[in-house]
């Protein structure tokens, strides 16, 4: 049968011109640090906050424990099979058409530099947001390719130390840090050294650092010929733009909104910038239709929108991938005998098509499990997945890894007919491509999750794309969650704050008048009431709270229960044994998990059972106490009691997903330290999700209208 293969209309004017100067091709996803608008440019878009959700994420362990000559780590291991199938897919298109050093002795500019570098990557301080407070996505590069079975690969050649001492010597001559040096050289790749002395706003590239501070680099570098009209400046600043917007969730930006960020950062012809780098195609321009024509002798109207070309792959690749699914699907199966109970016309769904959609509340993921069982008495191959550790499931990073689950067939594709993925809403673009991307031709797919949750921390809103298509059969779940807390989570849903009957004190408002009485407050209930009232232990208490920083943050809640609860010294890198920690391997993904020892390998760690490792360079990273986390470190995981902590600094950073996602959690009791007054239910009648540009949704109602119109 022949799939239909279309796409939103793109236009690459000039691709196969030169480049411009000192720009490489584009990336996948990475991170950039915040900036400030250059003297005298009026606004500054990226006044630093500390954002919910926003995650240190071990933005680089890859390259450092490449650099170290180390084994290949779980989120090594991720990467690389990630990597396969980027590479799968850009064939399939072309077919079609070292740590950083303390730097103690700095001071200045370059003090600063470093400063600003290495809060970003210890998640002290996120990146500057532009366009929204999202979670952020830190900037990685992309590792060596790897063989089909990436936990068989060895690890990617380090970084020779001579490239390194190069790029060392042009940072100091431009007045940066030296210990930038193999961060920077992993970041730009071969020839790091020469990419920075012909186009010093390469810079940019490295996570943390400003604008402000590539200019500064570069007017050390060039002097007076350093100016703000240079190409080489908004060709990196548009690159720096479009990757600040990934982190936000948009896989593509409207014209204009690029155009006024660009002048914002005092580039004189925002205009012939973006149309230069449009021409050079280090971005690609879509015509994205709005609706009919007004007239048929008409256009229809259409916006303009401009991305990198590894988003615009990734989405694309999507697209046609679910599209391939449901192409491909050999036709309905008699599955009568296994549709009985509350999944029934899950069941049903699933046998007539070869891609569905699920949602419902924490109630309902006892349909897929059930349909997963159902599955496997009919004979079928069936796997069910997770963002986070569940039981009967693998984790979505372990199946694309190869460490979990059934492993490849010959041609790279699962060897499955059958895949229910949970939590859905996690999946960035990325990583659902390359999901999609390893389903085999006749095989099914069930997407399942809670669209009222947050969204997912790298760039897109792939469920929430595929939901609002309507090209593929959808099932609303109709089992409700339970008690009180189960009433209060779905009225949040609709945006209702409502009072719920609680006689066993399945919920609690503890009010506070400032965050020093919400932390006292908060340690009193981990440590004595909950277990006292509810028999439930101190470690299985969870508390959440909307950000890392402030006086009622997540790093001033750990201190406070780690003083409680596991005192110490903090002699193995600042953590004891016993301490409660989230190690989060790979962007987005938040794994507790309980100190064990340290020794030279690095920080020991039980992670439900398994025994990880982390390298001593790596803990800063990727390591953080784990008795207080954010909303977005929480979603896919659930706990017996959870304590929401609301201090009154955070009133402006609620919204209506994240308390949806927060006190949802709760299993048995939710107790919710009160101090924001009215923010509350202001934030979740009105604070609707921040929206994301995205291209997902044309795209398949593009190929949904094309197979209809196959004879």
């Amino acid at each position: 049968m022949t799939r239909p293969h279309t796409r939103a209309a793109r236009s690459r004017p000039g691709a196969g011109g030169g480049g411009r100067r000192g720009r490489p091709p584009p990336r996948f996803p990475v991170r950039g640090g915040g900036g400030q608008s250059p003297a005298g440019t009026g606004t500054d878009p990226e006044a630093a906050q500390d954002t919910a959700g926003t995650e240190p994420a071990g933005a680089e362990a890859e390259q450092d424990a490449a650099g170290a000559g180390a084994q290949v780590s779980e989120a090594q291991a991720e990467l690389a099979a990630q990597r396969v199938e980027r590479e799968r897919i850009a064939r399939r298109k072309a077919e079609r058409e070292g740590p950083v050093d303390a730097g103690a002795k700095l001071s200045g500019r370059a003090a600063d530099l470093l400063a600003a570098v290495r809060a970003v990557e210890s998640g002290a301080k996120p990146s500057g947001p532009y366009f929204d407070d999202a979670p952020a996505t830190p900037r990685k590069a992309a590792p060596a390719p790897p063989q089909p079975r990436p936990a068989a690969t060895p690890a990617p050649a380090p970084t020779p130390v001579g490239d390194i001492g190069a790029v060392r010597a042009v940072l100091a001559r431009g007045g940066a840090p030296e210990a930038l040096a193999g961060r920077t050289a992993a970041v730009l790749g071969e020839g790091a050294a020469e990419q920075l002395t012909e186009d010093p706003w390469r810079l940019l590239a490295v996570p943390g650092v400003r604008p402000t501070q590539a200019d500064g680099f570069a007017q050390a570098l060039l002097g007076p010929a350093a100016g703000p009209a240079d190409e080489r400046r908004g060709a990196a600043l548009l690159g720096w733009l479009l990757d600040q917007a990934a982190a936000k969730g948009h896989t593509a930006l409207e014209a204009p909104v690029l155009e006024k960020a660009l002048a914002q950062y005092g580039v004189p012809a925002p205009a012939e910038t973006l149309e230069a780098a449009i021409g050079d195609g280090a971005v690609l321009v879509f015509h994205e239709p709005l609706g009919p024509p007004a007239a048929e002798d008409e256009e229809p109207p259409v916006r303009l929108l401009v991305g990198l070309e590894a988003h615009a792959l990734a989405e694309e690749a999507l697209a046609d991938g679910l599209a391939r699914l449901a192409g491909t699907f050999a036709g309905p199966a008699d599955w009568s005998a296994a549709a009985d109970g509350p999944a029934a016309e899950l069941v049903r769904a699933v046998a007539g098509h070869g891609l569905v959609t699920h949602t419902g509340g924490e109630a309902a993921r006892a349909e897929p499990a059930a349909l997963l069982a159902a599955a496997r008495r009919l004979g079928l191959r069936a796997v069910l997945a997770a963002h986070a550790p569940a039981p009967g499931a693998v984790t979505v990073a372990g199946l694309l890894a190869g460490t979990e689950g059934p492993g490849r067939d010959a041609d790279g594709r699962f060897d499955l007919d059958l895949l229910i993925v949970l939590d859905a809403p996690q999946l960035d673009v990325e990583k659902a491509a390359a999901l999609v991307e390893s389903v085999p031709d006749g095989a099914r797919l069930v997407l399942s999750g809670d669209p009222g949750v947050l969204g997912s921390a790298g760039p897109g809103r792939v469920f929430a794309d595929v939901l609002a298509a309507r090209a593929f059969p959808q099932v609303v779940s109709r089992t409700p969650d339970p008690g009180p807390i189960g009433e209060l989570v779905s009225g949040i849903g609709i945006g209702e704050l409502n009072r719920v009957e609680a006689p066993g004190k399945e919920v609690v408002i503890v009010p506070v008048r400032d965050p020093g009485e919400a932390v006292h407050r908060t340690v009193q209930l981990v440590a004595e009431s909950v277990p006292r009232a509810f028999g439930i232990p101190a470690e299985e208490v969870q508390v959440i709270t909307p950000g890392h920083g402030g006086p009622a943050g997540t790093r001033a809640l750990n201190a406070a229960l780690k003083e409680r609860l596991n005192p110490g010294p903090g002699r193995f890198l600042g953590f004891d044994p016993g301490d409660r920690v989230v190690h989060v391997p790979s962007p987005g993904r938040a794994l507790p998990a309980r100190v064990v020892s340290a020794d030279a390998q690095g920080l020991h760690l039980d992670a439900g059972g398994a025994r990880v490792v982390v390298p001593q360079d790596l803990v800063e990273a990727q390591v953080r106490h784990g008795w207080a986390v954010t909303a977005h470190q929480a979603v896919g995981s659930r706990w017996p009691a959870v304590v929401a902590v609301l201090p009154g600094d955070a009133a402006q950073s609620l919204s209506r997903d994240w308390v949806y996602t927060a006190f949802g959690r709760a299993e048995r009791h939710l107790s919710v330290v009160h101090g924001v007054e009215e923010a509350l239910p202001r934030a979740v009648a009105q604070g609707l999700p921040k929206p994301r540009t995205t291209r997902l949704t044309g795209l398949l109602r593009a190929l949904a209208a094309a197979q209809e119109e196959q004879p």
